[in-house]
């Protein structure tokens, strides 16, 4: 699934924090962005692998939500929020596409990497692949509580957000193709220090 995807669901996580504590309620929000965002933060170093881990970061979440619960202060709902961030976005990336460059072609068998099984998991491929029409989809639906929930500036992040992920929509297919003839420049020499999707992947067709 493509980031704001991503960062809209972990926001949407500190939902309930409007109701049963809104003192914490934009430390949540703000913990649950940036909790999202940051397993892609491996995008061109061991994607879906360096900073994706769905079996760690759901537990250790599981172990902040109840720091957070006996002890709530602006620091513990933070670590919470960012853990489950991090988790959901490990764990949903499953259900999208591949790691080729053009998932929507269907040829790989990796979708996030399990460290504690140490192995792959194939991709489910609920949603096709990052930036597809069904991405945007989900994209906006998180979006439209967000919009009755937040105010002020989380209220144009998360317009924002939506806006690039309607122009990430439009331009994904395209973007694979002028990343493959971009890398068709790179110096031999620098080939090994690309992500595998664009040393593997076939010429622009």
């Amino acid at each position: 699934m493509m980031l704001p995807t991503h960062v809209l669901g972990g926001m949407l996580l500190a939902a309930p924090l409007v109701r049963v504590a809104p003192e914490f309620a934009t430390v949540g929000f703000v913990a649950g962005f940036l909790g999202g965002l940051f397993p892609d933060l491996d995008m061109y170093v061991g994607h879906r692998k360096t900073l994706h881990y769905p079996v760690y970061y759901t537990a250790a979440a599981g172990l902040a939500l109840v720091a957070a619960l006996v002890s709530p202060s602006a620091l513990t709902v933070a670590l919470a929020l960012f853990l489950l961030g991090a988790a959901v976005h490990s764990l949903a990336d499953v259900y999208g596409g591949g790691l080729e460059l053009r998932p929507w072609e269907g040829t790989s068998d990796r979708a996030v990497y399990d460290h504690y099984r140490k192995r792959w998991v194939a991709p489910r491929r609920g949603v096709r692949y990052d930036g597809a029409v069904e991405d945007l989809a989900l994209s906006v639906g998180l979006s439209l509580p967000l919009l009755l929930l937040v105010d002020g500036p989380l209220r144009l992040v998360v317009v924002a957000t939506l806006a690039v992920a309607g122009v990430y929509t439009a331009l994904r297919r395209h973007l694979a193709e002028l990343a493959a003839y971009a890398v068709s420049f790179v110096p031999a020499a620098a080939t090994p220090y690309l992500p595998d999707r664009y040393r593997n992947d076939d010429p622009p067709r």
